[in-house]
């Protein structure tokens, strides 16, 4: 049971761990969201977008509710923009850390 949840997690952050998807994971805060709103935004071409939702939807990340011509992406637990945002937090922790150690560097060159 322990390994399967393991698996799981993994595969999970799997599904996140491209820029793109974190991108319009980011740009689902807002609301839902069509392919072709995304591929404007991001700057990418509609397949693309498509092809980074389907691995999304694959996960269960994002859900698709059709309306008409039009399909709109919403995430499916909102709980995942808790996830992003303790990321950037240790994302930000980490730059701090290095901007400290550089500024260290820095004041130790003799000149």
């Amino acid at each position: 049971m322990r390994q399967q949840l393991s698996m799981f997690k993994a595969e999970f952050f799997k599904a996140l761990a491209h820029p793109l998807r974190i991108s319009i994971l980011d740009g689902l805060r807002g609301g839902e969201l069509t392919v072709n709103e995304i591929s404007q935004r991001f700057k990418v071409e509609p397949a693309n977008a498509s092809q980074q939702l389907a691995v999304l939807r694959n996960k269960n990340i994002v859900v698709a509710r059709k309306e008409g011509s039009n399909v709109y992406y919403s995430v499916s637990d909102k709980a995942i923009f808790k996830l992003l945002d303790a990321a950037r937090e240790i994302f930000n922790n980490q730059l701090v850390g290095v901007r400290s150690m550089l500024e260290e560097i820095r004041l130790e060159r003799p000149g």
